[in-house]
């Protein structure tokens, strides 16, 4: 998601806080960015989601969870995916007999999945949105 990290380093070269944002673009829906706390490895865990409002409730269409590393080189790993329209939440960890297991197909999936993603917030205009907002 190295366009969510683009984001998070416009808003920090601004002087603005990186612990929510909130773009609107046009007809897309708008793009949440939060601060969510720590991940299942103790490191920086960011949300990254569409919200749409449904009979007064909010609705993640989608919504992904990722660890933030540090570094040299800062990159993200989703750990969960939520979609309320679909029914869907599925974790790439889970803990089974005190034990931590990684669902690898999951993973794979997830990784996928914010690959297109990246893709779209890009095609879509959301970093020249943001930009524009400041």
């Amino acid at each position: 998601m190295r366009n969510i990290l683009k984001i998070l380093e416009i808003a920090t070269k601004a002087g603005k806080t990186t612990e929510h944002i909130k773009i609107e673009n046009g007809s897309w829906m708008p793009l949440t960015i939060e601060e969510i706390g720590l991940g299942p490895h103790g490191l920086r865990a960011i949300s990254v989601c569409h919200y749409v409002e449904q009979n007064g409730d909010l609705m993640r269409d989608p919504e992904m969870c990722f660890e933030v590393t540090c570094g040299e080189k800062v990159q993200m790993y989703p750990y969960s995916y939520r979609n309320d329209y679909m029914g869907i939440d599925k974790e790439v960890y889970s803990e089974v007999e005190g034990e931590r297991r990684v669902n690898l197909n999951e993973q794979k999936d997830q990784a996928s999945f914010a690959r297109t993603w990246n893709r779209n917030i890009a095609e879509q205009g959301f970093i020249e949105a943001y930009r524009a907002s400041l």
